[in-house]
């Protein structure tokens, strides 16, 4: 089996202070820009970045359905919100049997239409923009659309410490979960989808402790995982991991940031990976490999 080339990163973008949540639309790359409250959005063709949102109460994950809505995990709105092309925005949840969400991170939508999202609590970050908790768990959650228009919530997650990035295979049998415990587990998790709709028990694919683990991910088109991670504190830094289905390490490319937060397919082909940072820059690497998205 031949070596995988090195990546080679190229920053196109940045710096902004933390960024997050990248999502292709189609023809430019939006991403979060979670201190200043807005989405910018990097039109690759005139390597030109400008403000597509502001007010996004720290929106963070990202993520299109298939009517080019982009849907949003609003930390400090507390909410998974809908940004419809008119400009305007819903919420379409924001408690838990009458509780507020703590603060939404990531989500991943799948082929039935229905939300995943991760609710860690980050208000020791952002107390004064987040407010203090009110549910005494930091779980997965999912938004199933009804008939009617609303969407019911439901917890899918009763052992998780703080839930990061997620990714639904294309096949809706597999739930992968990055726990991101910074005084617990830091793991790569594989919760299977059972035929009710329940997670059954989660099985650990890979385990970073006492390591900085997975902040955001995706899946490539053959099935691997492709993952943020890593910090300057231990370990072996920032790093872009290639999984396979089963956990299996296959590659391991070093980042140019410190700490990589989140990354996702782009460009006509999906060949182009962009990774965001806590440095605040954006980059971008070709792969050699193909991406998968579900939208657009």
């Amino acid at each position: 089996m031949a070596k995988p080339l090195r990546w080679q990163f190229q920053q196109v973008a940045g710096p902004f202070g933390l960024t997050e949540g990248p999502a292709w639309d189609g023809e430019a790359l939006l991403f979060s820009n979670l201190p200043n409250s807005r989405i910018l959005r990097y039109r690759p063709e005139t390597q030109e970045t400008e403000t597509w949102r502001q007010g996004t109460r720290m929106a963070n994950g990202l993520m299109l359905d298939r009517h080019g809505r982009i849907h949003a995990c609003e930390a400090a709105g507390r909410c998974i919100a809908c940004y419809h092309p008119d400009g305007s925005r819903t919420v379409i949840a924001g408690a838990f049997q009458g509780r507020r969400l703590n603060s939404p991170n990531d989500l991943a939508i799948d082929l039935k239409g229905r939300i995943w999202f991760s609710d860690p609590d980050y208000s020791s970050h952002w107390a004064e923009a987040i407010g203090p908790p009110e549910l005494e768990h930091k779980s997965i959650y999912r938004l199933d659309p009804q008939t009617d228009g609303s969407w019911s919530i439901r917890r899918m997650t009763h052992d998780t410490a703080r839930p990061n990035g997620l990714l639904v295979t294309p096949d809706l049998r597999t739930l992968y979960v990055a726990e991101s415990d910074f005084r617990g587990d830091r793991q790569l998790r594989a919760y299977p989808i059972l035929e009710d709709g329940d997670l059954g028990p989660c099985e650990v694919l890979y385990d970073f402790a006492p390591h900085r683990g997975i902040d955001g991910m995706c899946l490539d088109g053959e099935g691997n995982l492709v993952a943020a991670a890593g910090w300057e504190k231990s370990g072996p830094g920032g790093m872009i991991y290639v999984f396979d289905p089963g956990g299996r390490v296959l590659e391991r490319h070093p980042t140019p940031c410190q700490r990589p937060t989140n990354c996702s397919w782009g460009g006509h082909d999906l060949r182009t990976l962009y990774l965001t940072s806590v440095c605040g820059r954006l980059y971008r690497i070709e792969t050699g490999r193909k991406g998968w998205l579900l939208y657009p």
